[in-house]
């Protein structure tokens, strides 16, 4: 490419293109495209924004700037097929066809060797999803002679699985069973966990299709195990997500800061040339300055601070809860073991049993990773926020029919005296939070055939109190007093059974604090616990 000193906007451009940072390239040819007449300039700017787009996923945008560059283009036929991808991923596999079959027919084209394998994978996919099962076996096949030749796995998975499909809507069991099985042989090799999950789906639905149910069962389960890493992969990327944007938030703010320094002593500096009287006024300006920067720095000393805690926060808070979440899947990993052996003796109570420990411990681990999600929005302050009259009962009723069925197993009776009458001034997506926690914890220290009560008390003037009490264990004075202590880091993990993170009951203490309530604590060892929650009500206008 030639070299333009004077387009310093597309140079800048394409500096970002070829680091493949995409939103920086986007601004530059932008700006580049709103001032400059250079149509080959112009040309190359379209190009790196429908490619900055198509890495973006924003398909219907890159397919625009795609079709905004000329025929003639050097990079004419690699601009043709982003634009047939770009009408796969937004479904529009008519219009895809033929934008394939002419990059297909020349076949001279300097970037044919490349496209030439693809071409044949993606017209066998456009066929495949509009049922012309005919044309995407011969694309399908043709594609396989060159695939496996490469012996490229992830593309042998994606091709075998195409196939197996193919066949299989055409009842032809005997051709797809094969390459179903195959497709699942090679994903075990790979660590893409959605190849992984695919594939067990596929042989699962194959097993039950053959009234194979021992093997359809074991499939199902591998499904989900693969299932379930797959949502806790997504849920820890999207705390860590969070995560990242509140560090870069603090972080912007230490840059500006320094910014604000390093200007205020290039001004000093200066001052310092003037004229005697100049000086006198700059003197006063420094000591003016001086006293901001004081303050600055304090500033920065305090958010420092703020931010250790938070680190030692969120280092204490991932400790605890991977240790939870590791104990859950080996508790789950040695209930499924026992469940296999039940299965194979068919002792169907026993297998009854231990279904409802599994789902036991999977609602355990759902709830931790729901908790840790709540917290990390909460002290992101990213989480949606709005109080208003709430009528008390339904609300309780709602929170606890989920746990009707959990309470019943366990013989709890459970009593809701809570008056029809009253109304609380709260936000119900974290009074849910609050109450769906309190509820829990009392169930889990409630022995079997115990009773978990939920009644209102009149409190003081404008509030209304709400008590969760239970017949379990209780606890000591210690304990209830640390779980009182209003303190950023979680409570310590004990060893007695039933102790955990305490993330629960910090997330409930920020939302009722952040609601204007109040919570408090009874308790005793063996005569049970009383969670006590004090709410606002709503403000009555004559």
């Amino acid at each position: 490419m030639k070299t333009y000193p004077k387009e310093k906007d597309f140079i800048k451009s394409h500096s970002f293109f070829t680091k493949k940072e995409w939103d920086s390239t986007l601004y530059y040819t932008a700006r580049h495209l709103a001032q400059s007449k250079n149509i080959e300039l112009n040309t190359y700017s379209h190009f790196m924004r429908g490619t900055a787009f198509y890495q973006k996923k924003i398909f219907k945008q890159a397919q625009s700037e795609f079709l905004a560059i000329s025929s003639h283009f050097l990079f004419a036929s690699v601009v043709q097929y982003k634009i047939g991808t770009s009408l796969i991923q937004q479904e529009k596999y008519k219009e895809a066809i033929p934008v394939f079959l002419a990059i297909q027919k020349d076949s001279t084209n300097l970037y044919y060797p490349y496209l030439g394998k693809e071409l044949l994978n993606n017209l066998s996919v456009c066929y495949l999803l509009l049922k012309q099962l005919d044309k995407a076996e011969g694309y399908l096949l043709k594609y396989k002679e060159l695939v496996e030749k490469s012996k490229d796995t992830l593309k042998l998975i994606l091709l075998y699985n195409n196939l197996g499909t193919m066949y299989y809507e055409q009842y032809k069991d005997k051709q797809a069973i094969p390459y179903f099985i195959k497709s699942y042989h090679l994903a075990q090799k790979t660590k893409d966990l959605s190849f992984k999950k695919d594939a067990a789906l596929n042989m699962a639905v194959v097993e039950e299709n053959r009234n194979n149910l021992s093997k359809a069962i074991a499939y199902r389960k591998e499904y989900d195990q693969w299932k379930d890493s797959v949502n806790d992969q997504n849920k820890v990327w999207a705390v860590a997500q969070l995560e990242k944007k509140f560090a870069v938030k603090q972080k912007q703010k230490e840059v500006n800061l320094l910014t604000a320094e390093n200007n205020t002593r290039l001004a000093e500096r200066r001052g310092l040339l003037s004229s005697m009287t100049l000086m006198l006024l700059l003197l006063a300006g420094a000591a003016y300055f001086y006293r901001q920067k004081t303050k600055q720095n304090k500033i920065i000393s305090e958010q420092k601070a703020i931010l250790d805690d938070l680190n030692a926060t969120k280092d204490k808070l991932f400790s605890i809860v991977s240790h939870d979440l590791r104990s859950s899947v080996n508790a789950l990993k040695s209930s499924n073991s026992k469940l296999q052996k039940n299965l194979s003796t068919q002792d169907y109570s026993a297998l009854n049993n231990q279904l409802e420990t599994n789902s036991a411990i999977a609602n355990g681990a759902y709830n931790l990773l729901d908790n840790l999600l709540n917290w990390a929005l909460l002290q992101t302050q990213q989480s949606f926020f709005y109080q208003e009259s709430a009528h008390l009962l339904s609300l309780v009723n709602q929170v606890a029919y989920n746990y009707e069925p959990i309470m019943k197993n366990k013989g709890i009776v459970f009593e809701n005296k809570v008056s029809s009458s009253l109304f609380v001034f709260v936000d119900t997506d974290s009074f849910k939070i609050i109450l769906r926690n309190l509820v829990d914890n009392a169930i889990k220290f409630t022995p079997e055939n115990g009773t978990v009560k939920v009644y209102s008390q009149a409190f003081t003037e404008g509030f209304v109190t709400l008590v969760i009490e239970d017949s379990g264990t209780g606890m000591p004075e210690e304990k209830r007093q640390e779980l009182l202590r209003p303190t950023v880091l979680l409570s310590k993990k004990g060893k007695e059974e039933g102790v955990g993170t305490g993330l629960g009951m910090q997330l409930c203490k920020s939302l009722i604090e952040r609601n204007g309530g109040e919570f408090d604590i009874e308790s005793e060892v063996n005569k049970g616990t009383k969670m006590i929650v004090h709410f606002r009500l709503p403000v009555v206008v004559d």
